[in-house]
């Protein structure tokens, strides 16, 4: 974690502790689900969805928010005139939608948390309907339906100008694969990094500390001739469809991650004693590496910050990794077999930049 982040206001080692914590007293309700007949996965607490057992069927359940993307959204729309609401309205659903899909479940159900500091954001332009338009966007490419939700206005707690924009979705995990929570990853197995389209949902609040530094703020010109924040806005890939290819394929990954907050460090989420070689990375995004270069960030900070152009990872068998590579692209996706899993203490080793990320250096559950 750089030193520019945490001045920004975000300490991932305090928050991972909070995490803990709360994971520990979550733990302490598990039996409490008996009385209705089901069963929790202990094994998902920590995961990026909850698994649980109810009426013969195996369901994932998140809870996710967006941080403070819509804040660098009203700046743009301010600074340009331009309604990028509907892109983050994306960004709220994917935020969601692929943590559910990370432990191999479909979402079925996506519920919409949209909270301001004043009701009086939903009467200023458009741009409470463009969020809406956003999340039925968003629910339309995770094949999800978007099921409720509430708007609540809260004077004081937030910002009369911005919205918080946050929800949940209940997935189905498929029967023939369980919940993949990495007691598959083995040795000898392939990794495949699929693309990102830039920021995603990690690193809003040190780009618009960055932001203010600029000569022309969200409006300066990156290399190539794009507008900083244009690229900051837009939206994540929702990596729903590839999963559903996976499945539709009797293609079952040993393991997924979803690249968002700690960076490539994710790529060892599973609690396996593994090593995880990354021989290959994709290309950097301009917008992250414009990100990191103006932030002062190495590249180990970068690469363990953001997700650096590799937003999703498949484990695979290595007879399996190229037809991942074909699966990704039948749905508009770029990805690559970029390394493999050894045996070894937990870790990520990213080979073409001499870095590797500890044990450690990534402590959730």
């Amino acid at each position: 974690m750089s030193s520019e982040y945490r001045k920004a206001g975000i300490d991932y080692d305090v928050l991972d502790e909070s995490k803990r914590a709360a994971i520990r007293n979550a733990e302490a309700t598990s039996p409490l689900i008996a009385a209705h007949g089901g069963r929790v996965v202990e094994e998902s607490r920590g995961a990026s969805a909850f698994v649980f057992e109810l009426g013969g069927q195996q369901l994932a359940f998140v809870v996710e928010g967006l941080g403070t993307k819509s804040i660098l959204a009203r700046q743009w729309l301010e600074q340009t005139g331009e309604d990028r609401f509907a892109d983050v309205g994306i960004d709220g659903v994917a935020a969601i939608v692929n943590d559910v899909a990370s432990v191999g479940a479909l979402p079925v159900v996506v519920n919409a948390y949209f909270a301001t500091g004043s009701s009086e954001w939903h009467a200023q332009g458009g741009s409470a309907l463009s969020l809406i338009e956003g999340w039925r966007a968003g629910c339309d490419r995770a094949q999800a339906v978007w099921g409720g939700g509430e708007s609540p206005a809260l004077p004081d707690l937030l910002s009369p100008k911005d919205v918080e924009i946050a929800g949940s979705s209940v997935g189905t995990v498929p029967p023939e694969w369980g919940p993949l929570l990495g007691d598959d990853l083995r040795s000898g197995q392939a990794i495949v990094l699929v693309e990102s389209s830039g920021l995603h949902a990690n690193g809003a609040t040190l780009a618009r500390s960055i932001a203010t530094k600029l000569p022309d703020g969200l409006r300066t010109q990156m290399p190539g001739g794009t507008a900083f924040g244009a690229a900051l806005l837009e939206p994540s890939v929702i990596y729903v469809p590839l999963v559903a290819e996976l499945r539709a394929r009797a293609i079952k990954p040993s393991y997924l991650a979803h690249v968002t907050g700690h960076g490539l460090r994710k790529l060892m989420r599973a609690p396996s004693d593994l090593v995880y070689v990354i021989d290959e990375l994709p290309p950097v995004p301009p917008v992250l590496a414009f990100l990191a270069e103006q932030a002062g960030m190495t590249e180990r900070d970068a690469y363990g910050t953001f997700n650096m152009g590799a937003g999703w990872a498949v484990y695979v068998e290595r007879d399996d990794a190229e037809r991942v590579v074909e699966a990704a692209a039948s749905v508009g996706m770029t990805a690559r077999v970029a390394g493999h899993v050894e045996e070894g203490e937990r870790a990520v080793e990213l080979v073409e930049k001499d870095i590797t990320f500890r044990s450690d250096e990534l402590e959730l559950g």
